[in-house]
C-alpha cells in the first residue's frame, strides 16, 4: 500500500479526510475482508513493518477494526436515514395535529365547565298546572300550601325559600307560611300581591282582564301596575281590580273559597259572574241568550252536582 493511501486512511480515522478522501476510503473498505486487493496490501504493509520493527512495538489490528467500525456505522446511518426522515415527518404531523387537538380539548372543557357552572348558578323553574274541569292541590318548598282551580297555572323558581315569588294565571287558594324576612309575592300580570302569614283567594285569569282578591285573615298589600301605589287589605275584604280601577268591599270569605271543597256558592251574584264560574267549573261554554239576564242576581249552593243538576233560582 502506498504512503499516500496510508495517509488517507489515517486522516479518515482521525476525522480529517475531505469528501473525496472519504469516498475513496469507504469504497476501498466497502467489501471489508472480502476485498482481495485490500487484504494483500495490508499484508504487505504488515510484513514490511514487521521487518522494520519488533512485534512488541507494533499492532495494527486496531487500525483495521476502527476502519471497519466507521464504515459500518456510516452504512447503518445511511440505511436508517429514510426511517429517520419518516419519523421526523410523523413528528411534525403529530405536532400539527396535536396543537388544534389541545386547543379543541381546552375549548370543550371550558364550554362544559361553563355550562355546568351556569346550570349550577342559575335557577330552575317549576310549574303546577290544573287541567280544565279539575282542581289540583299543591305544597310549595317554603311550607305554603293551597289549591289551583280549573285551567290555572302556578310557576316559581328554585331555590324558593329566600325568594318567595310566584306567578299565577288563573285562580288559587293560598295558606301562606309566615316569614317576616321574606314576604310572599304573587305576580299576576302587571300587579303584585304581597302577603305574610295569610289565607286568601286570588282570581286572575288573563283572558278575563280581572283580578279579585278575597282575604280571610292576615295582611296583604296589593300593588297595581308594579309601581309604588299600593292598597292594604284587611281580613274579610274583597278587592276587585278591573280597567285600572280598584273596588273594595266586605264579604264572607267562605263563599269564595268554597270551590276548594267542591262547592259552588252564589249569594246575590250577577248572572255574568255566575256564568263565568260555571264555565270554568264544568269546562263548558255558557251563553246568555237574553241581554236582560245580565241584570239578574243569583242565589244557590252546589256541591259535586253534575251540570244537568244545576238549577239556579
Amino acid at each position: 500500500m502506498k504512503q499516500d493511501e496510508i495517509d488517507k486512511i489515517e486522516r479518515y480515522i482521525n476525522g480529517k479526510a475531505d469528501e473525496s478522501e472519504r469516498k475513496y476510503i469507504e469504497s476501498l473498505f466497502h467489501e471489508g475482508e472480502n476485498n482481495l486487493y485490500l487484504r494483500n496490501s495490508i499484508r504487505k504493509e504488515w510484513e514490511l513493518f514487521l521487518s522494520e520493527a519488533s512485534p512488541s512495538e507494533v499492532n495494527l489490528n486496531h487500525l483495521l477494526d476502527r476502519v471497519h467500525h466507521l464504515i459500518r456505522k456510516q452504512e447503518t446511518s445511511k440505511r436508517h436515514q429514510p426511517v429517520q426522515r419518516l419519523i421526523r415527518i410523523y413528528k411534525r404531523a403529530a405536532a400539527v395535529l396535536l396543537i388544534p387537538l389541545l386547543v379543541t380539548g381546552a375549548l370543550v372543557i371550558s364550554y362544559f365547565g361553563f355550562k355546568t357552572k351556569t346550570a349550577n348558578d342559575s335557577q330552575v323553574s317549576a310549574t303546577i298546572y290544573a287541567p280544565l274541569g279539575a282542581r289540583v292541590s299543591f305544597n310549595l318548598p317554603d311550607g305554603t300550601s293551597g289549591m289551583l282551580n280549573s285551567g290555572s297555572v302556578l310557576s316559581y323558581s328554585i331555590p324558593f325559600s329566600n325568594n318567595r315569588q310566584i306567578k299565577l294565571e288563573g285562580e288559587a287558594w293560598f295558606e301562606v307560611k309566615r316569614d317576616d324576612d321574606h314576604p310572599f309575592e304573587i305576580n299576576t300580570g302587571n300587579s303584585i300581591t304581597k302577603v305574610l302569614g295569610t289565607s286568601l283567594n286570588l282570581n286572575a285569569y288573563p283572558s278575563e282582564n280581572y283580578i279579585e282578591i278575597v282575604l280571610k285573615d292576615g295582611n296583604v298589600e296589593f300593588l297595581y301596575n308594579k309601581n309604588e301605589e299600593k292598597v292594604t287589605m284587611l281580613p274579610k275584604e274583597r278587592l276587585v281590580f278591573q280597567n285600572g280601577k280598584i273596588i273594595k268591599s266586605v264579604v264572607d270569605p267562605a263563599k269564595y273559597c268554597a270551590w276548594t271543597d267542591g262547592k259552588l256558592i252564589f249569594r246575590g251574584d250577577p248572572m255574568t259572574e255566575v256564568a263565568r264560574r260555571i264555565e270554568r267549573w264544568y269546562n263548558v261554554e255558557v251563553v246568555l241568550v237574553d241581554k236582560e239576564l245580565e241584570n239578574y242576581v243569583i242565589r244557590g249552593t252546589f256541591q259535586d252536582d253534575s251540570l244537568e243538576d244545576v238549577k239556579i233560582s
